[in-house]
This record gives structure tokens, sequence and C-alpha cells, in this order.
């Protein structure tokens, strides 16, 4: 009896351990997006602990990496607009992404805030994106024209281009995703 008592509990035990085995391969291979902040870049970012609280011109100043992208937004006045909404995404040129840009480009752009204001408020879509909408996203920016985000798990690009270093960093209005290009919007 007890033998035969084993053996059934066993035919039970093996369909349900490979039940169980077939949905940890199957969840392993789904490629969840991440729920924290995430990134290569994450650890060469210094993070501020308590940025949650702070509108995102305060956060995004709170990380040295992202100062350029500041002084970009103070002198294109978007500072304030930017501290007004609520709900945002911010796609943030880090300093290195500056640095990709020519000097006499990045001269022009700075001197005419008019074009400034066009390229800083393509980085910024007006809802904020979770990492899960990611994958495969098309989003409008407040400037007015298309950018699209690709990739899975966590890595991930903006419009094919722009890698997201260190992303899903929270601030009282907004997420930020910091990448590693200048975005250009599409010529009008």
């Amino acid at each position: 009896m007890r033998t035969a008592k084993a053996t059934a509990a066993a035919l039970v035990a093996v369909p349900l351990a490979l039940g169980g085995m077939a949905q940890q391969a199957q969840a392993r291979a789904a490629s969840p997006s991440p729920s924290g902040t995430f990134g290569p870049g994450c650890p060469a970012v210094s993070q501020k602990i308590d940025t949650v609280k702070d509108k995102v011109t305060e956060a995004a100043a709170a990380y040295p990496q992202l100062s350029q992208l500041v002084s970009a937004a103070v002198r294109a006045r978007l500072n304030g607009t930017l501290d007004s909404k609520s709900h945002i995404t911010v796609f943030a040129p880090s300093d290195q992404a500056f640095q990709k840009v020519t000097a006499s480009q990045l001269t022009s752009l700075l001197k005419n805030q008019g074009q400034l204001k066009k390229v800083l408020t393509y980085h910024v879509v007006d809802k904020q994106i979770t990492p899960d909408e990611l994958s495969h996203g098309s989003f409008t920016t407040v400037e007015g024209s298309k950018l699209t985000t690709s990739g899975s798990g966590t890595d991930f690009k903006v419009n094919g281009k722009a890698s997201i270093v260190c992303g899903n960093i929270k601030a009282a209005n907004a997420t930020i995703y910091v990448i590693d290009a200048v975005l250009q919007p599409p010529s009008s």
C-alpha cells in the first residue's frame, strides 16, 4: 500500500515539477522590464537619494552628469515650464552626449534660443513612460514630433541611435532616462 501511494505521489509530482520548470523558462524568455533604475551607466551616475521629491530641473541638477542639459534648459528658459508640468518623461542627454556634438554646432545651438528650445523639448514627452512601454514605443514629444523607443530587458534605444544608459530615475513630476546622444527633431 505504501509503495502504491509513493508511486501515485511521484506520478503527480513529476508533471507539476515539469509545469513549474516550463513556467520559469517562459518567465526568463519574456525578459521582463526593470522596475527600478537600470542601465550600464547607473553606477557612474552619482545619485541623490531623494530626487523623487524634487521637480525635474532640480532632480536633474542633482546629477553632475546632466549639468550641460540643466544649463541648456535654463538658457532656453525651459526650467520653469518643465517644472510646472506633471507626469512627464525626459530623455536626458548626459554631458558625454553633449561632447559628441561638434563645438561649432553646440555654439550655434546655444546662441539660437528658439532652436535650443526646439531641440530640448524634443527630449520631453508629456506623459510618464514606464520601462514596460519602451520595447516598441512611439511618443509625441512636447516639441510636436514623434520619438520612438525599442529594446528589451535593460537594453533600450531612442530613435534607434541613442542608448538609455541609466533609466527610470524618479522626480516629483517626471521620469528621467539618461541617454548617450543629443536627439535632433526631424526637419520641418
